[in-house]
């Protein structure tokens, strides 16, 4: 099945499908796939100059945990090399196994449903530290970032290092965003630069408290590609680098429509007061006229976020939108099973329907069931969507409605499970 291909099933067929194994232990890489994962990553790392940079790495030996930020595909060729010669084991989305499931678990890789907490993790992660005898890469954004800058981390990230007492090594890459942003992703010419650092050892663990650990993670998990692209002088060329821009940026900060952003070539403006914006080779952007409200994009989208936490606070955020409603089994790829209406607020997510067999589908997932959702622009030309997942299915959600801003219910999402747990802790 191409990831394109809309296709229809019953909920009772896709029901009795094969779910994907979540429970497989980790792989280790087969010898003859090492090289091929070598030549795979090398070239492109090269042609991009990237530059990696290690700071207490001598004498450092798997097992040990690495966590990498994460901003486009290109994240897992820097870190094959930044690793090499030694070999890892991956965690993987689901997704990321459609139609390649064997080879990428000959590679090393295990599969995990996203934003969704399984135990079975636990034994997946001690397996390829203690059995493997591995370098164990985590990407614990869980999802590329939307605007170059750390996106949110789970506070179970200390229980993790605190359980299995082995060092810690940060892997954060600078200017991966700006060469293939989620919001366009055709390729950029960067230079990119990654910081491998070990942060912890086995007897910083044993002193440290689960909360020190998670500030000492944070503390080094700091990034922002466009201030490192300005502050090294990094020209983007591109005549067409603005496009896109308004699936993040999709709030106008004169007038406040959230509906009327657009972008083309290396403008982005507001279809409501048309208000217009520049943006330069350095990725600044200048208003045409009046006043530059932000000229720093990462500080437009932190706007945005602190909009919806006003709404959220006020008691007035919800979001809802007609659907289409995707299943993800297993790594055959995805079914549609209908359509229908969904409703975010302070209280999580609703959906009641009727799938297209006829069978009703009822959705009431509470807000601290997820601390964070996926959300993807343009899915291989199905449009966007937002996605969570159960234990053993994840949903993807297309809106019908072409002004709906799955960015903001990124925010919503994030914000609302602060509130509830803020409220929940007092």
């Amino acid at each position: 099945m191409k990831l394109s291909d809309i296709v229809y099933a019953s909920f009772e067929e896709v029901k009795a499908m094969p779910r994907f194994n979540l429970s497989e232990l980790p792989r280790k890489a087969k010898w003859y796939l090492q090289p091929v994962a070598w030549l795979a990553s090398f070239p492109e790392t090269f042609a991009t100059h990237t530059k990696i940079k290690k700071i207490n790495m001598k004498g450092l030996k798997p097992p040990y945990i690495l966590l990498c930020n994460h901003n486009s595909f290109f994240d897992f060729k820097m870190a094959t090399r930044a690793i090499f010669p030694h070999p890892a084991n991956w965690i993987v989305a689901v997704d990321g196994f459609i139609n390649r499931e064997n080879i990428m678990r000959n590679v090393g890789c295990f599969g995990k449903r996203k934003f969704i907490s399984d135990i079975r993790l636990v034994q997946m992660i001690k397996a390829s530290l203690f059995k493997n005898n591995y370098i164990c890469a985590i990407y614990p954004e869980a999802r590329y970032s939307l605007c170059g800058t750390t996106a949110i981390l789970p506070d179970s990230l200390g229980k993790m290092v605190k359980l299995f007492k082995v060092p810690v090594v940060t892997l954060i890459g600078h200017g991966h965003h700006l060469r293939q942003p989620v919001w366009n992703t055709k390729k950029r010419k960067i230079r990119t630069l990654a910081v491998m650092t070990h942060i912890m050892n086995k007897e910083d663990i044993e002193k440290l408290s689960v909360d020190e650990i998670n500030q000492m993670i944070e503390k080094n998990f700091q990034y922002d590609d466009f201030a490192y692209q300005r502050d090294n002088n990094l020209h983007i060329k591109d005549k067409n680098r603005a496009v896109g821009l308004h699936k993040i940026l999709y709030k106008c900060p004169a007038c406040g429509d959230e509906t009327s952003m657009r972008s083309a070539g290396d403008k982005l403006w507001c279809d409501h007061c048309h208000k217009t914006y520049t943006m330069d080779t350095l990725s600044r952007l200048e208003a045409t006229e009046g006043e530059t409200e932000f000229s720093h994009i990462p500080d437009w989208f932190e706007w945005e976020r602190s909009e919806v936490r006003k709404e959220v606070e006020s008691g007035n955020y919800r979001l809802e939108t007609v659907v289409d409603i995707d299943s993800l089994p297993n790594s055959m790829g995805y079914y549609r099973l209908g359509s229908g209406k969904m409703i975010h607020d302070i209280n999580g997510f609703h959906m009641e329907t009727i799938l297209e067999d006829g069978t009703p589908f009822v959705i009431n997932k509470k807000a601290l069931e997820n601390y964070g959702v996926h959300i993807e622009y343009d899915y291989h030309g199905k449009g966007d969507h937002f996605s969570f997942s159960e234990l053993d299915d994840t949903y993807c959600f297309f809106s019908r409605d072409k002004d709906f801003h799955i960015t903001k219910i990124s925010f919503g999402v994030e914000e609302v499970y602060k509130k509830v747990s803020e409220k929940k802790s007092a």
